[in-house]
């Protein structure tokens, strides 16, 4: 009888190498500009400011993740967290709760036309959010021609510490318990690693793919009421390049790109936090823009190389 050949798994590919790179990654950042920036990085006044700078980011990533894990990508997340700022602040100066309902409502009928063209219209998820990414920015560049659109005049008390802390506390503690308890993380896994087979395995994918869009939006309109509350008024810029934000982060945080088994909750929170003190330490060293986008490229290129789930074959649906 014939040897079974033993097929050997690349270094890169096993499973604890998978888990413990991103928190090497995220280890070596924090000791490098440790180093560079003589510990200022990490003073308390510094901490706080770079939290306060990474809430947005967190809740919006947490939309995108559910996106990924099911093998899609939405680059309108920019772009819609303007849209829903616009609203929020606007309505707020007739109703604070109400502008904050309307604003998460306006996210989620954005997400809706994008699962609607990418399961019903079957065009990739990449294209369709690509196309509302531009269309809501020129809706938001429409809406600001004038000037700003400014929210109530105490919109901005609600930008505290210990407010934006626990909101998103809240919406991460909701969304782990919602993904890991019930067995909705396991179907968008199942859909990111093949969607034939999860329908075999009884996964309703069509209708799990659009609701997974829809509350990826109302999830960046909780970030657009965090982004409003802070700023206090929307511009042209609004959640300008938010969607690389979040790209580079979630792949920081050790997330494949195409989704499927092997994405972990923590991807968010590490990969966020990662994203934030590199940038901080790049502007901390005087590091000029273009410089910054060069360095952050070739580590984005990196961790996609690294993380990619090969085994699949699967492209971004």
């Amino acid at each position: 009888m014939e040897n079974e050949k033993i097929q050997k798994v690349p270094f890169m590919d096993r499973p604890i190498v998978r888990n413990v790179m991103p928190f090497a990654g995220f280890i070596f950042i924090v000791l490098l500009f440790t180093v560079l920036t003589g510990g200022q990085l990490f003073t308390i006044s510094n901490l706080k400011l770079l939290l306060s700078q990474s809430y947005v980011l967190i809740i919006a990533c947490v939309g995108v993740f559910m996106v990924m894990t099911m093998g899609g990508l939405d680059f309108s997340q920019g772009s819609m967290l303007g849209v829903c700022s616009v609203v929020i602040c606007f309505l707020s100066n007739y109703n604070i709760f109400l502008a904050i309902v309307c604003g998460v409502l306006t996210g989620g009928v954005i997400g809706l036309v994008n699962g609607f063209f990418n399961v019903k219209r079957k065009i990739t998820s990449f294209i369709v959010t690509i196309c509302n990414m531009y269309l809501l920015r020129g809706m938001v560049a429409y809406a600001t021609t004038k000037s700003p659109v400014y929210g109530v005049s105490n919109i901005t008390t609600y930008n505290s510490m210990p407010f934006n802390l626990s909101f998103t506390i809240i919406i991460l503690v909701v969304a782990f318990v919602v993904f890991q308890y019930t067995g909705l993380g396991n179907r968008l896994k199942a859909i990111g690693a093949g969607e034939t087979a999860a329908r075999f395995a009884g996964v309703r994918v069509e209708r799990t793919k659009m609701l997974i869009y829809m509350v990826a939006g109302m999830i960046t309109g909780l970030a657009a009421f965090i982004n409003s509350i802070k700023v206090g008024s929307v511009t042209s810029t609004a959640g300008n390049q938010l969607e690389t934000q979040i790209m580079i982060a979630l792949v920081l945080g050790g997330m494949p790109v195409n989704g499927g088994a092997k994405v972990k909750f923590y991807n968010i929170i590490l990969g966020a936090l990662t994203y934030k003190i590199l940038m901080a330490g790049l502007v901390m060293l005087g590091i000029e823009p273009k410089t910054q986008q060069l360095i952050t490229g070739i580590v984005f290129l990196v961790m996609v190389a690294v993380f990619a789930d090969r085994e699949t074959g699967m492209i971004v649906k």
